[in-house]
């Protein structure tokens, strides 16, 4: 037996209202085309589904039943038209996204918590790794899209790359620091202290590294090698050592309640690393949720 959204809604205004002329008003339509519509109905079922008597209309047992079904099933349809406008307006859906440190920190994590006040349903996954291991992921369309710079032997021919900006990189180190509070500092102030910087390869290294060599001063030679923020916080703590981080990075750092009290040394010149971009398959069909997380990337480069 197949009943119209109509017919069932018809069904519960009258056993709502116990008339059939408020029904009908109700429902928008004349009350002929309502005595019609309860008609049909009453004939499929094979019996009636009100009792009529002056003071109004009152369900039959088989009434209630079909009232009782009718409200069941247009709940479900609600439900199921709510779903698919969330789904359709970007508020529910899943967003996947790899970005490497800087930006996930001073423009992602920013970028969602917006999103999330518009669409609090929305299910985002974050992954940080390096530009290679990102890429890679892209390639196994694993993430909708990626904040990375492009590894040199990658062909990018099938990705869509957008221009965002270039991170410039602050020289973390511990409150207490001898070199805290002086103005202007060149690297040759800086050149006989430790430094705990990432792996070579590593973009921030490698802007580091360049700023030396092109200021003709010696690399540095008390170096520790690490990706890891907790192992650079460990051995900052109270140590004359230097950090470079990415300038969103140092000032999350700066600004939370760890226990290492950290501060940025002032430099004369910047030092910048090569700029990151908004990665994506030329060929990858958005969700509307990932798009808004995009788009709102997009707006705070």
């Amino acid at each position: 037996m197949l009943l119209k959204p109509n017919q069932m809604r018809l069904l519960i205004r009258v056993a709502e209202t116990g008339k059939l002329q408020a029904a009908a008003d109700a429902m928008g339509m004349s009350q002929p085309a309502a005595s019609r519509m309860l008609s049909d109905l009453e004939r499929t079922a094979g019996g009636p589904m009100f009792r009529r008597h002056p003071k109004g209309m009152e369900l039959t047992e088989v009434g209630g039943i079909f009232v009782r079904r009718a409200r069941a099933i247009l709940a479900e349809f609600d439900a199921l038209e709510t779903e698919v406008t969330d789904v359709r307006d970007g508020r529910v859906g899943t967003v996947r996204v790899g970005s490497v440190t800087g930006p996930a920190a001073g423009t992602l994590v920013p970028a969602l918590r917006n999103v999330r006040a518009t669409a609090p349903n929305i299910e985002p996954t974050v992954e940080v790794g390096t530009s290679a291991d990102l890429f890679r992921g892209l390639e196994e369309d694993r993430f909708d899209f990626i904040l990375a710079r492009p590894p040199a032997d990658y062909d990018t021919r099938h990705f869509r790359l957008l221009p965002a900006r270039s991170e410039v990189v602050t020289l973390v180190v511990h409150r207490g620091h001898p070199l805290l509070g002086r103005r202007g500092l060149g690297l040759a102030d800086m050149a006989d202290y430790e430094w705990i910087i990432q792996q070579r390869g590593n973009p921030i290294r490698s802007a580091v590294e360049n700023a030396f060599h092109m200021a003709g001063i010696p690399i540095p030679g008390m170096i520790t090698s690490s990706s890891s923020l907790l192992v650079m916080l460990a051995l900052i703590e109270n140590s004359t050592a230097i950090a470079p981080q990415s300038h969103e990075v140092a000032q999350l750092l700066i600004r939370s309640s760890l226990n290492v009290a950290l501060e940025a040394l002032d430099l004369r010149q910047q030092i910048s690393v090569t700029p990151y971009f908004i990665i994506h398959h030329r060929d990858h069909e958005f969700s509307q949720a990932a798009r808004k997380v995009m788009q709102e990337v997009m707006a705070r480069l």
